[in-house]
């Protein structure tokens, strides 16, 4: 018996959206009749240039906007249904933040959007900051942010409710190659616990990296749709990556392909990483050796809550994870600073222990003292006797 196929998380069939003008004459077709879905745990890359209906298309999943045609259901509802929202995260190509709230207060105040309780919001709160590397930041007012730190802020806001559907509209946007490999890797990470998530980008390499189909949109159709290995794969062409061959060897190998390929061109190259792959292992090296920064810091751990629970190893992952001497190091400044508390502590204790003996002293009375006491208690007892006689005189 075959498994139930779970209902797709959105589903848009003749989908349509038409601006009016001021006479309500229709104006411009921002998506035309378009049938999409997206299902449970998928990573869609929705793509396209400036005009070609993503935000339109996002907009109505989000229940911005009302379809003026077709039909459109998310988690098998009207987009509208408050229910829906909730089951929601969207993070905007702007960042639209309260710019006197602090780091902290924003997270608390979308948090309650969402009836979480206080000591569910403190904990995410913690985690989230933690997450994109703003605890340092944690009491500063979001209008004195960077771009990249607005997007940092962001990205934890939409996720301060563990959505089910994680929407991003150019999330990597104003980011510097760190931030961007750690929210793809989130992405991936979101993605093995089952969540969907809807990306938006103008930076192909980023979708290339972690969506599992992409949506092409141009003047408000789908031009095309699948996987990245259906729509990429040029089937006929080979390509054969090896370890360094011997002289000897490669020449054997050229003399094989001129024979048969007749006289046709071919390339023999070297493999080449990519940019970023190359930035991020000289940033980690100059990690490795300990080098000061006074920039933004990586961000920590996955949120704990965001984590996959049956996967207890990953509740430690990071979303970059540091060379071996970074950790070394990191450990070495945790015991000297508990080496330092101790020894703080220590000599509290030691300063208290000589003021108690120093109170002590001052309170008790040498024989001297002791002496004087009794003289004049004497003296007191023998001028009241004299006080009494008179009386009775």
């Amino acid at each position: 018996m075959s498994e139930p196929i779970n209902p797709p998380v959105v589903s848009a069939i003749g989908l349509t959206k038409v601006f009016h003008d001021f006479w309500n004459r229709p104006k411009a077709k921002a998506v035309n009749d378009i049938d999409f879905e997206v299902h449970e745990g998928e990573v869609i890359g929705l793509l396209g240039p400036n005009g070609s209906g993503k935000s339109t298309t996002v907009k109505m999943i989000l229940g911005l906007l009302y379809p003026d045609a077709g039909q459109l259901s998310v988690f098998g509802k009207s987009p509208r249904a408050v229910d829906t929202k909730l089951e929601i995260g969207y993070l905007p190509e702007d960042s639209y933040l309260y710019k006197y709230l602090t780091a902290e207060e924003t997270l608390d105040f979308f948090g309650s959007l969402f009836n979480l309780s206080r000591a569910e919001r403190k904990m995410r709160i913690e985690q989230l900051l933690d997450m994109v590397g703003l605890t340092h930041a944690r009491n500063r007012r979001v209008g004195e942010f960077s771009k990249g730190m607005a997007r940092r802020i962001g990205l934890a806001q939409a996720m301060i409710n563990d959505p089910a559907l994680l929407i991003l509209d150019e999330p990597t946007s104003g980011l510097d190659p760190l931030g961007c490999r750690e929210v793809k890797d989130l992405i991936k990470m979101l993605k093995k616990r089952g969540k969907t998530v809807i990306v938006t980008s103008h930076l192909l390499s980023d979708i290339e990296d972690v969506c599992d189909r992409v949506i092409i949109l141009y003047g408000g159709k789908i031009r095309a749709m699948g996987t990245l290995n259906e729509l990429l794969e040029v089937s006929n062409e080979n390509r054969i990556t090896t370890p360094e061959l011997k002289p000897e060897v490669m020449n054997h190998i050229l003399s094989i392909l001129r024979e048969n390929l007749h006289g046709e061109e071919f390339v023999v190259d070297h493999p080449r990483r990519s940019l970023e792959e190359f930035f991020l292992d000289v940033i980690n090296k100059a990690k490795a050796d300990s080098v000061e920064t006074a920039g933004v810091v990586s961000g920590g751990r996955i949120a704990d809550y965001l984590a996959d629970p049956d996967n207890k190893d990953a509740l430690l992952d990071k979303l970059i994870q540091p060379d071996l001497p970074t950790v070394a190091a990191e450990k070495q400044r945790a015991e000297e600073e508990a080496a330092r508390k101790a020894a703080e502590d220590k000599q509290r204790k030691l300063d208290n222990a000589l003021d108690q003996l120093t109170r002590d002293e001052k309170a008790a009375p040498t024989q001297s003292n002791a002496e004087k006491i009794a003289e004049n208690v004497a003296e007191a007892d023998e001028k009241l006797s004299s006080l009494l006689g008179n009386d009775k005189k």
